[in-house]
């Protein structure tokens, strides 16, 4: 016989884990370093025009999806903020860094992990110790967010709403052309 304790604890150490990580990452890119002013720069520095907007827009959805996720509160919508700050950070930062997160410009380990684990979530739906499953259980309007659909709505919010932003405001400097080498010999 299964025993759905054991999911629902896993749910929510993920859940937990997740939103802490996505909550501490925005609080430091209003709060830490540079402040929000700095992280402007920075993502304007990748392409990311106007680097003032994309800032707040990372920030708040990072400020806003962390908390969702622990409570287990709007949980597919909640993982798709997740999934689509990782997916842009993946094409404008880590990607051409390669795979570990220790090289230098930081490879796409950890943005790769967030998004997969998030897409999960959505897929899992937040658990039965969840605000979502406390607030929706029993009614006649209630509408099982998890499985496929929970997937579909993380997947397209997610992932839809990246390639919107990254196709709208994305405009990474163009590469300097390689410097041509003299033939050998000459």
């Amino acid at each position: 016989m299964f025993d759905a304790s054991g999911l629902n604890r896993g749910l929510l150490m993920v859940r937990i884990v997740i939103g802490v990580t996505i909550f501490l990452h925005g609080y430091n890119h209003v709060w830490g370093g540079g402040k929000i002013g700095g992280t402007a720069r920075w993502f304007a520095s990748l392409g990311m025009k106007p680097g003032i907007v994309h800032a707040w827009l990372a920030s708040v959805t990072e400020l806003v999806c962390g908390p969702l996720l622990i409570l287990g509160l709007l949980n597919p919508l909640a993982a798709a903020g997740v999934v689509g700050v990782m997916a842009v950070a993946f094409v404008t930062n880590h990607r051409p860094n390669g795979f570990f997160i220790f090289r230098p410009g930081e490879g796409y380990e950890y943005v790769l992990n967030l998004g997969v684990a998030a897409l999960a979530l959505g897929a899992l739906g937040p658990g039965e110790w969840s605000l979502d499953k406390a607030l929706y259980s029993g009614t006649i309007a209630q509408v099982q967010l998890f499985g496929i659909t929970g997937l579909f709505i993380t997947a397209v919010a997610g992932l839809g709403g990246a390639a919107v932003l990254l196709l709208g405001f994305w405009r990474p400097a163009p590469k300097e052309p390689a410097a041509e080498s003299e033939p050998a010999g000459a």
